[in-house]
């Protein structure tokens, strides 16, 4: 019986299609993060200034582009043009995945972790047992268009530490 890809092929030398469904769809990379940093610049992109050690708080602010109910980029392909802060994780950016949540599925696998049981890759494509699981944004979220983000502080969370299987 052949492993799947994810167990017999390291992300990098992933197709960009295997890459791709890596993804869980968790919608948790669009929270907005801060970075307990008073040397970092605002205008800096997260891989500009975040280093190991440093103290990342999660949100549960969302960018406005994410559809809340899928857990989808709306403006996907667009998306780092549209905002500018948007990190696209790449197999060149994998030495900075420490900002993911620990339950994200390139982090798992970079980690030596492998999928959870509720990744869409072990449930026929589907994001049912994710959702059950509680670990997508599905619902626990504000975007950040309505909200002021200067009053962050009001909206961490810890849920998006959770990793579960």
């Amino acid at each position: 019986m052949t492993k799947p890809f994810w167990e017999s092929t390291s992300l990098e030398n992933m197709t960009d299609e295997q890459w791709e469904s890596i993804c869980d769809g968790c919608g948790k990379c669009c929270l907005h993060k801060f970075i307990d940093d008073e040397e970092a610049s605002e205008d800096m992109a997260p891989t500009d200034h975040i280093q190991k050690g440093e103290s990342i708080h999660f949100t549960n602010i969302v960018c406005g582009l994410l559809n809340t109910k899928t857990c989808s980029c709306s403006q996907y392909h667009k998306r780092t043009q549209l905002v500018p802060d948007c990190v696209k994780l790449t197999k060149d950016n994998l030495d900075s995945i420490f900002y993911m949540p620990n339950s994200c599925s390139y982090r798992r696998l970079y980690e030596g972790r492998g999928l959870p049981s509720w990744h869409p890759l072990l449930n026929r494509g589907k994001k049912t047992a994710m959702h059950k699981a509680g670990m997508s944004i599905r619902g626990k979220t504000v975007f950040d268009h309505d909200v002021d983000l200067d009053d962050f502080e009001n909206y961490i969370v810890t849920w998006p530490l959770m990793d579960k299987d």
